[in-house]
């Protein structure tokens, strides 16, 4: 029971903690039985009305101490509304050198909120969609429960 009980209770108080009323988009996607496999890439969609303001711009990841690295390399497509596409790999380290793992939690499953790019701007208004895969050199990865994207608009 308490199998089930911890992280339904973990991901009640992420998704609390990870609350902002300046957040403009905060989506995570589960990773099916903790197992990334390098073709399945999490997909994301988000409409971008304002141009002149500053965002920052965050990967979450939510991993169990089964995972038996202490970095994550990910590939980042991202689709502007022009049609336009870029990508960009990414590491996340997860743990420091003596491997105590630098996310927040409780029991196995750790959190991490990733923070890619400080007060951006979005160069077109509309539609953007990013796609997040494993890049690592593993097939599967065991171990990453979720990803997701947060965007929060910066306090001016």
């Amino acid at each position: 029971m308490y199998r089930i009980l911890l992280p339904v209770l973990a991901a009640f108080v992420f998704s609390l903690t990870s609350c902002n009323t300046n957040a403009v988009y905060d989506a995570n996607v589960p990773i099916g039985h903790n197992n990334w496999y390098k073709d399945e890439a999490a997909h994301f969609e988000v409409d971008i009305e304002d141009t002149l303001a500053a965002y920052d711009f965050y990967i979450n990841l939510r991993n169990t101490t089964d995972y038996r690295f202490s970095n994550l390399y990910l590939f980042m497509t991202t689709k502007f509304p022009n049609g336009n596409y870029t990508r960009d790999t990414i590491e996340c380290i997860l743990a420091d050198n003596m491997g105590k793992w630098l996310g927040k939690g409780w029991g196995n499953l750790k959190e991490n909120e990733i923070l890619l790019n400080e007060s951006m701007r979005f160069p077109l208004k509309g539609k953007y969609e990013f796609w997040i895969q494993q890049a690592m050199r593993a097939d599967t990865l065991k171990g990453i429960a979720n990803v997701g994207l947060r965007i929060v608009k910066v306090k001016e």
